[in-house]
């Protein structure tokens, strides 16, 4: 699961729901969720923030934690 399914199913928000919301297809709302080597756009991150009502940096802290610089570690 990806950072971004784990965001959603913790919350328990319903990802039919969101798709419906967003315009974002089933089965890529699936992928984004399940597969960890998909790429999120930052379009779609916006766009589920938005249908959760979230704030769209609250979002994108949550699915890059960990990420950092390179010289940073």
């Amino acid at each position: 699961m990806t950072k971004l399914g784990e965001y959603l199913h913790t919350r328990s928000i319903n990802k039919s729901e969101v798709s419906r919301k967003t315009g974002l297809s089933k089965p890529r709302l699936s992928e984004l969720t399940i597969n960890p080597t998909a790429k999120l756009r930052v379009e779609e991150l916006y766009l589920v923030a938005l249908a959760i009502s979230v704030d769209p940096g609250e979002l994108l802290k949550y699915v890059c934690e960990g990420v950092t610089l390179v010289n940073q570690k």
